[in-house]
């Protein structure tokens, strides 16, 4: 009888790997041999799960969304039903955070295939499209309902990530520095 293979988890195993190998040497050093040899396969399985490194990449990046959404809905769903706005937004900012040593690995590899769509925007052609519809829901949480407000709330979360992931910043202070925009954001309207 044929051995049943869950494609899927191979691939997110190999996606994994990716992850490791692109968090702990950074981008450049991400190849079919390295993440193979974290993965704990043959650099064929690799070639026949993604084609290119952009593939890999693509793949790598959903599967750190999928942690980070994840991380997002856990948090919200200990807020109860209904939360009040301002919480809302600082509860699913400081989950995508990386504030810790796993969504560090995660922000280490977000924030290289970032600097990979800086130079190869085809690499990723829902992301504009998901960066909207994440500034639109944004927008309607924020009392202006303003959009550019949210897209600096947006920006001001990627920076804060960089200095966090650079460690200019502690944890403590990237809460202290997007609770203090939060405060101006919702206190203006008031």
């Amino acid at each position: 009888m044929p051995k049943k293979v869950d494609h899927r988890e191979r691939r997110t195993r190999i996606a994994d790997a990716l992850v490791r190998v692109a968090a702990e040497q950074g981008l450049e050093a991400v190849s079919l041999r390295h993440v193979a040899a974290e993965a704990g396969v043959s650099a064929g399985m690799v070639q026949h799960y993604f084609r290119t490194k952009d593939e890999m990449m693509a793949f790598a990046m959903a599967v750190v969304r999928e942690r980070g959404q994840a991380r997002v809905a856990a948090a919200v769903a200990g807020l109860g039903e209904d939360p009040p706005p301002r919480l809302l937004l600082r509860t699913l900012i400081g989950a995508l955070l990386p504030l810790d040593e796993g969504t560090r690995d995660d922000g280490r590899v977000a924030l290289a295939f970032l600097a990979h769509l800086a130079v190869r925007p085809a690499a990723a052609p829902g992301l504009r499209e998901e960066t909207a519809q994440l500034t639109e829901f944004i927008a309607g949480l924020l009392p202006s309902r303003d959009a550019a407000a949210a897209a600096g709330l947006l920006a001001l979360m990627e920076g804060l990530g960089v200095y966090l992931l650079g460690g200019q910043y502690t944890g403590e202070q990237a809460l202290g520095a997007l609770d203090a925009h939060l405060d101006l954001l919702f206190d203006r309207a008031a």
